[in-house]
């Protein structure tokens, strides 16, 4: 269970049910119990589950409790319906759902079982290191930063891609994530910083996920301020013909996060002449789809109307 993308309260809880459940279970087999103080069933259960843990420590079997309504977080993820809700943890994964075992006899067969088919370390729990992120926890949140890059939500991509890069920091697309994301936010000078880290590891450096990162870079090369691209604005509308002032201004508007009007812009001179300096405009409308993401719905949009305009 990973705490990219969370609240600062869930994110808390997350690293409490990683250090008091996901860590220890590495190398135990940890009994789940989810409880609340106004259960009846549950203050009937726990003796049974203390003592059976209890006479099983020495076997490499610990209880681990969650009190529902104050980690409510942790009870959704497991989808706790009722309680007493009891799981066996193993290696930060449910092995099995101990709910129905209700007596010291049922519980006991129960775990028996389940250590005869794992490797269960007994008396290793303390020395168990943290665990970070796995590989697939780390993949679902680059998806998710790619998600929240293209919904528009830069802010959100930028805090989830700067988390994945503290807990793996040889991760090449939570990099280039992190400079896509830092660009739309306009924080151009902090995305060169990363950048510079970027290039000072030549694994990372070499990545193809860097390609999308620099082609943002440079784009977001062009900006200006308000007042140049008012006037960059009124000389393309004034000149349609003028190919080098509608490249102008496509260029600052696309740096200024006016997408539309640059894709406008861009097309329209593809429709008019599209071997214009050897085909700049389109050179240009592949760039911008490269650093905003291929399978970004704005992107897959107007590579439409650029299929439509160059064979339709």
């Amino acid at each position: 269970m990973a705490s990219m993308g969370l609240s600062i309260d869930e994110q808390k809880a997350v690293e409490r049910f990683r250090k008091d459940v996901v860590d220890p279970s590495q190398t135990s087999l940890v009994i789940l119990d989810f409880w609340a103080e106004w259960c009846g069933p549950c203050k009937a259960l726990t003796p049974v589950l203390e003592k059976v843990a209890g006479e099983y420590a020495d076997k490499g079997v610990v209880l681990a409790k969650v009190n529902v309504d104050e980690e409510q977080f942790i009870a959704a993820q497991f989808q706790v319906r009722s309680i007493p809700t009891v799981y066996a943890m193993f290696q930060g994964q449910p092995v099995a759902d101990l709910t129905s075992a209700r007596t010291e006899t049922q519980l006991k067969a129960a775990i028996d079982q389940l250590l005869t088919q794992l490797p269960v370390q007994p008396g290793a729990a303390a020395a168990a290191p943290p665990q970070g992120p796995s590989p697939e926890e780390i993949a679902q949140f680059i998806k998710l930063g790619d998600e929240a890059l293209s919904a528009g939500d830069p802010q959100r991509a930028a805090s989830i891609f700067a988390q994945i890069t503290e807990f793996a920091p040889e991760n090449a697309p939570a990099h280039a994530g992190l400079v896509r994301a830092l660009v739309q936010l306009g924080e151009v000078d902090q995305a060169h910083q990363v950048m510079q880290v970027i290039d000072a590891d030549p694994r990372l450096a070499a990545d193809p996920a860097m390609t999308a990162a620099k082609s943002a870079l440079e784009l977001a090369g062009t900006r200006v301020d308000d007042g140049e691209l008012a006037t960059l604005r009124a000389a393309a509308v004034a000149n349609p013909a003028d190919m080098d002032a509608q490249f102008a201004f496509a260029e600052a508007a696309f740096a200024a996060g006016s997408r539309d009007e640059a894709a406008d812009t861009l097309l329209a001179m593809v429709a008019a002449d599209r071997e214009w300096n050897e085909g700049a405009a389109r050179t240009q409308l592949l760039k911008i789809f490269e650093a905003t993401g291929l399978e970004d719905e704005w992107v897959i949009g107007v590579r439409r109307r650029l299929s439509r305009v160059l064979f339709g």
